[in-house]
């Protein structure tokens, strides 16, 4: 494991990172980011969506380092260092929970765009004729209507057909309508690699050779056109991620018993006009910092990968 990272940093991608302090930023703020939401029991010093552990008596602290108007628990002092919620749940605390919730619909749901659209790239920029036609006005009517007002439309469907869902079927529509709206990007990516790839000479060895189109494709094909897709899929993390916080804003996104940074946001809303512009405000910024590393790496990615910026 340690020689291979070495071996990455020794590589033209890893020289390009350690050049990169704008990257080097990004990837150390994805990773806190990524660590605090994986490790969130461990890391977070409260238990926010515990309802044993909730007093109404804190609700709506300001952000503190020390808290001297509290009780004084067994060890000290109580402390909240980003302030409380309306119902006195640690802000801290609740960003972690509430971050992973909205990484993992970010990163499911751009794994399934990522298999749905090189799939039907793969199948459309290979076989062509009809089937290339059929699959790119499909894309052309997908792009036709805007992304969030799809998901939207997905998710508040699913919400009405099953009201009285488990958490689960709440979580697969939400990520099912961001699926459904990120396919269309690689699916045109990957089609107009694989017609350039399709004419080159080992894949026209391989058609002499008798290799089955199916072994071409995943074989010869596939490896060659994944560069773009790997570029395109850093970048729609972030966007993944921002239309779950935008459906859980507008009420049909995750539900509020496992509330994500969108949910955090929707609800400090409500007293952002009467001072306690933390609640939404740290939410806000927590989202912001995710969105912007994802971004940022995606930028560098795209550079590092580009032989003609090398």
């Amino acid at each position: 494991m340690k020689q291979a990272l070495f071996r990455w940093l020794d590589s033209d991608v890893g020289y390009s990172f350690r050049s990169s302090p704008v990257a080097i930023a990004a990837a150390v703020i994805a990773f806190v980011t990524i660590f605090c939401a994986v490790f969130a029991d461990v890391v977070a010093p409260h238990k926010p969506f515990d309802l044993t552990t909730l007093e109404l008596s804190h609700a709506r602290l300001a952000p503190s380092t020390e808290s001297h108007a509290l009780p004084r628990a067994e060890d000290g002092t109580r402390t909240y260092l980003l302030g409380t919620d309306d119902q006195g749940r640690d802000i801290l605390s609740a960003l972690m929970y509430g971050a992973r919730i909205s990484l993992v619909v970010g990163a499911v749901s751009v794994l399934l765009s990522v298999v749905i659209g090189v799939a039907l790239g793969l199948l459309a920029g290979y076989r062509g004729g009809w089937i290339d036609g059929f699959l790119m006005r499909l894309c052309d009517v997908m792009l036709s209507f805007p992304a969030i007002l799809v998901a939207l439309l997905i998710a508040g469907v699913g919400r009405a057909l099953f009201p009285h869902a488990h958490d689960t079927v709440a979580f697969g529509v939400l990520i099912l309508a961001i699926t459904l709206t990120g396919w269309v990007q690689y699916a045109r990516t990957v089609r107009g690699s694989t017609m350039v790839e399709r004419n080159k000479e080992y894949v026209q060895a391989a058609r002499v050779t008798g290799v089955a189109p199916l072994r071409v494709m995943l074989r010869h094909v596939l490896p060659n056109v994944m560069g773009p897709v790997l570029v395109l899929a850093t970048i729609h993390v972030a966007t993944a991620i921002i239309t779950e916080a935008t459906l859980s804003f507008l009420g049909v996104g995750v539900p509020p018993t496992s509330p994500s940074l969108g949910t955090l946001i929707r609800v400090g809303n409500d007293f952002l006009f009467s001072g306690e512009w933390w609640i939404t405000v740290w939410p806000g910024v927590m989202l912001i910092l995710i969105a912007l590393s994802v971004n940022l790496l995606g930028d560098w990615l795209r550079d590092a990968l580009n032989p003609r910026l090398r």
